[in-house]
């Protein structure tokens, strides 16, 4: 059996959707209560209180490890690796963040799995494509798109792509002990994905630039804020290994990073 947590997440959802498909038996698990594919069982969870994943996590061969925002401030992720190892769970696949390569984020998280015993796997995308849906209302309403750092790029990734090779990882030997980084094919910038947005809508979408004050202000909302500052660093000042086209998707998938524009075209009713 293989465990995902975050599974109705922009990653999570995918992941557990080719898990189903390619017939492995699959929990999901998740804070809030949420519909999965038929045959996939559902477990509500919240990894700030790993007692509440212990019972799930008995029997499970494997576990797709997706820590909230909010554990970074709350959570307790060496209680969590106990909870994990009590259960008989041999293989984790964690999903880091680009930014613990380039010494942008912490490397706990990472660090507590390398150190635990079991069989790891650490995927580390960068900026996801699935960020834009941050701009569907103001898309829907009136046809404007509004960010910082309009003409700054970066290579973007599917969410879809990191579960495929989530799902590669969690399923096949020889990813034990490895760290991939994943991108997109490509570097766009916000000023081009609003450019991919129109395109595909048929009308003109005004971009907005934002300052780094207004930028922050709207992200300390959602995250917390030495996430925001690290994500800001990002997106505003990314270094030569941030805007790297990584070969990992492409070697472990055998075909190219999907496009912002194929994440685009899926998911463009959000924004119609």
């Amino acid at each position: 059996m293989i465990v995902v947590t975050g599974a109705t997440g922009n990653v999570g959802r995918p992941l557990v959707e080719a898990l189903a498909g390619a017939g492995e038996q699959v929990t999901a698990v998740s804070r809030k209560k949420a519909e999965v594919p038929a045959g996939v069982q559902f477990r509500q969870a919240d990894l700030i209180n790993p007692a509440s994943i212990e019972g799930t996590l008995r029997g499970a061969d494997s576990l797709f490890l997706l820590t909230a925002a909010d554990f970074l401030a709350a959570g307790d992720i060496d209680a969590v690796v106990q909870v994990v190892r009590r259960a008989g769970v041999r293989r984790v696949v964690l999903l880091s963040s680009q930014g613990v390569g380039t010494q942008r984020h912490s490397p706990h998280l990472e660090d507590a799995i390398r150190q635990s015993g079991l069989d790891w796997t650490v995927l580390r995308p960068g900026n996801f494509d699935s960020n834009a849906l941050q701009w569907a209302h103001s898309v829907h309403t009136r046809r404007e798109v509004a960010a910082p750092f309009g003409d700054i790029g970066l290579p973007a990734v599917d969410p879809a792509d990191i579960a495929a090779v989530a799902a590669r990882a969690l399923r096949e030997p020889g990813h034990e002990g490895n760290t991939y980084t994943l991108t997109g094919p490509v570097v766009i910038t916000p000023r081009q994905q609003a450019e991919v947005i129109a395109h595909l809508l048929g009308e003109p979408v005004r971009f907005t630039e934002l300052s780094r004050t207004q930028a922050r202000d709207r992200m300390t909302e959602y995250m917390p804020e030495p996430v925001v500052e690290a994500t800001l660093g990002v997106l505003g000042t990314p270094t030569e290994a941030e805007q790297r086209i990584s070969p990992d998707i492409e070697r472990l998938l055998g075909r190219p990073p999907r496009t912002f524009a194929d994440w685009a075209e899926r998911n463009i009713e959000a924004f119609r």
